[in-house]
């Protein structure tokens, strides 16, 4: 893996991307960033309460503005599920390393999501999981350099895998 270059990882919610961001950042000697969470920083409120206020496109435009702007030489960054409709966004993590995607079936997610309606996702108002799993997919692959399917996966072995990925592409 290239020195002082950051890993990035995209994916729908529930796939794991701070969890894994955490443990991969430990691994590969790392600082660890949750884009979630520089929102909620910035904001001094919860993704949940934005939307509540101003919309999930004002979210998704808070997000795009946050992850435009972002320094994180050499970070594992976990991205909001919707960082991927920023373009000068996801232009912004693509000049700092490597975008990973972290690919779950919408079963799989549907088994870690309990708390889709009031988990902060900037979906449509009456948006259903299956449409929102479907109209990102895309997106994902768009921006991606490597995919990780992580259905069946412990943790440790979807990090594994993750970790080959990223020395097989140098």
């Amino acid at each position: 893996m290239k020195k002082r270059k950051s890993i990035v990882l995209i994916g729908m919610p529930g796939a794991g991307k701070s969890t894994l961001g955490v443990l991969l950042a430990k691994e590969m000697a790392l600082d660890f960033v949750d884009t979630d969470v520089l929102i909620q920083a910035r904001k001094g409120k919860t993704l949940q309460q934005i939307i509540a206020e101003s919309g999930y496109l004002n979210l998704r435009r808070i997000e795009g503005e946050i992850i435009a702007s972002a320094h994180l030489p050499r970070h594992v960054i976990a991205t909001g599920g919707s960082a991927v409709y920023s373009d000068a966004g996801m232009a912004n993590l693509r000049s700092l390393g490597a975008v990973v995607f972290l690919e779950c079936s919408a079963e799989a997610l549907r088994r870690r999501i309990h708390n889709y309606e009031s988990r902060g996702i900037a979906k449509a108002p009456g948006q259903t999981f299956e449409a929102l799993f479907l109209e990102r997919q895309a997106l994902y692959r768009q921006y991606a350099d490597m995919t990780v399917r992580c259905d069946g996966l412990t943790m440790q072995e979807a990090l594994e895998q993750l970790i080959e990925a990223l020395k097989a592409r140098g």
